[in-house]
């Protein structure tokens, strides 16, 4: 089979989606490789680069649609590009389908197969296929770099001859993937970087790179804004009250906001106000990069870089993974590549689109003439949010004969088990001198009481039990004295080195012992 990408019809969109690197490995998967002439010059990729790799060049858009079986692609295909998918295609790119339905059904009703990269689950396995989190990393970065260059200061504070120059402060409107990454080049560029977010876990990952987190004033039990596949959720109008406040309060003291909040199938939600955009110093600057969704704020406008009349600079572009286009084609690149190896197992060439796969079965929305959108949850999650039954409540006589019931077959079993004993003791006392029988029997009843005592002390204290019962068997450091004295050079050197092993055991055992404790102690 052929794997074939085409050139981006999308005006300003650079991005490919094969490199010649991932061209070299779909080949050890066993496919042929073809690309339109220049579909990877405004990422850096020559077609020179690509007949290296062994892909083959095609003129037109029209040939290669024709001749690919998979068509790998970045941006949603145009209605023109849909009608060209003939039954027996696959196609993988972004498709956003929820948003995209007509695309979808008619992608279905010609038999094609199409894999949406934005639909990829956010399980552990899909992680290197997840072609969302690739983008929204760089975006991130790029928001800090492209603030930069719109922010007539430095980001760290300086002290020179010539005047002391203050950090910047930096806030962080969200902390997902984007987020994330955006605080990550902000803390290594020397400015002061605050972060918020929704979800109260974050809140350690924040300050693990260096920012710090913004805490709200709010009464209410804290709010977890968690939802499924590590988004934010909805939150109540109380906390977006109380959220919206202690924007107004920072609003004032910031020089760059960055903003990434997006909830999945919604529009963005407003959360920098006019009112705050008026309260910032002139010549701050803010990048919101939920402008494709109507923006976090209030004056964004799509696509477009404005100034407001007290001086500050609001960013809305929709592209930052295509400002750096190399390094966004690589990574996309990587993704198909790694989503082809799924669908690939035998390596032999061929597309097995396994629907019980719940990475391939959540990302494909039309398969067999049918549209398979919405996915259902993976087999993971869906045993997870199953809910637990209830173990039924016993009554008191219930409980009660439960207990007798469990005492007799313990019972039962140490009867047996003693009986069982006795039983070895006196066949092996039939046998045994009298003087081996006596020390025997000491030593089993030592075995058995120090079981009986290990047994039922709690896993915790099972540590600092064995560490001073390793001290306390050092008593063998007695032997080892009384012999030190002996006229044998050979009995000496070997009573030293007992003792000097005793003594590691010995103080080892209590040190141990004692730092163990220590845990379970309240300072």
């Amino acid at each position: 089979m052929k794997i074939g990408t085409p050139k981006e019809v999308e005006s300003g969109e650079a991005r490919v989606a094969m490199t010649p690197d991932s061209a070299k490995q779909l080949q050890k998967l066993g496919y042929d490789c073809m690309i339109e002439s220049g579909a990877g010059a405004a990422a850096g990729f020559a077609d020179a680069l690509y007949k290296e790799a062994g892909v083959e060049v095609v003129e037109g858009a029209d040939a290669l649609w024709q001749g690919a079986d998979v068509i790998a692609k970045v941006r949603p295909p145009t209605k023109a590009e849909a009608q060209k998918l003939d039954a027996g295609k696959l196609l993988i790119s972004f498709f956003y389908p929820a948003q995209n339905e007509e695309l979808m059904k008619q992608s279905a009703d010609q038999g094609a197969s199409v894999i949406a990269m934005d639909m990829v689950p956010r399980i552990s396995r899909a992680q290197k296929m997840d072609a969302l989190s690739s983008m929204a990393n760089i975006a991130g970065y790029r928001a800090v770099i492209e603030a930069g260059n719109n922010f007539g200061r430095f980001f760290t504070g300086q002290v020179t001859a010539a005047g002391k120059v203050p950090p910047a402060k930096v806030l962080i409107v969200g902390a997902g993937v984007a987020g994330l990454a955006a605080i990550g080049t902000s803390t290594s560029l020397g400015a002061i970087t605050y972060a918020f977010d929704v979800r109260p876990e974050v809140a350690e990952q924040v300050e693990s790179m260096g920012a710090e987190f913004v805490y709200l004033d709010f009464d209410e039990e804290q709010q977890d804004g968690s939802a499924s596949g590590g988004y934010a959720s909805v939150s109540s109008p109380e906390f977006r009250e109380a959220q919206l406040a202690k924007f107004r309060e920072l609003a004032p003291e910031m020089d760059i906001v960055i903003t990434t909040a997006l909830i999945p199938n919604r529009e963005a939600p407003e959360l920098w106000t006019k009112d705050m955009v008026e309260a910032m110093k002139p010549g701050s600057v803010i990048v919101d990069l939920a402008a494709e969704k109507g923006g976090n704020c209030k004056l964004t406008v799509k696509d477009e870089k404005i100034v407001t009349d007290n001086g500050v600079t609001i960013i809305g572009y929709t592209d930052f993974p295509s400002r750096m286009a190399t390094q966004s084609s690589t990574l996309y690149a990587t993704n198909i590549r790694h989503m082809m190896t799924d669908l690939t197992p035998e390596k032999d060439g061929q597309v097995n689109h396994d629907m019980e796969d719940d990475v391939i079965r959540g990302a494909t929305i039309a398969h067999a003439k049918e549209v398979t959108f919405p996915p259902p949850p993976p087999k993971v999650q869906a045993i997870a949010a199953k809910p637990k039954e209830k173990a039924k409540e016993l009554t008191p006589e219930e409980k009660r004969a439960q207990e007798i019931a469990a005492f007799k077959a313990q019972t039962k079993s140490q009867v047996t088990l003693i009986a069982i004993g006795a039983v070895l003791v006196l066949a092996v006392g039939l046998v045994a001198p009298a003087s081996f029988m006596q020390h025997f029997i000491v030593f089993i009843l030592s075995v058995f009481i120090g079981f009986q005592v290990i047994w039922n002390v709690a896993h915790s204290l099972h540590t600092p039990l064995m560490a001073v019962t390793n001290a306390i068997s050092s008593i063998i450091i007695l032997g080892a004295l009384i012999q030190i004295g002996s006229s044998s050079i050979l009995i000496t050197l070997l009573a030293a080195l007992g003792i000097f092993m005793a003594s590691i055991n010995i103080f080892g055992g209590f040190l141990v012992t004692r730092r163990m404790l220590a845990m379970f102690q309240k300072s």
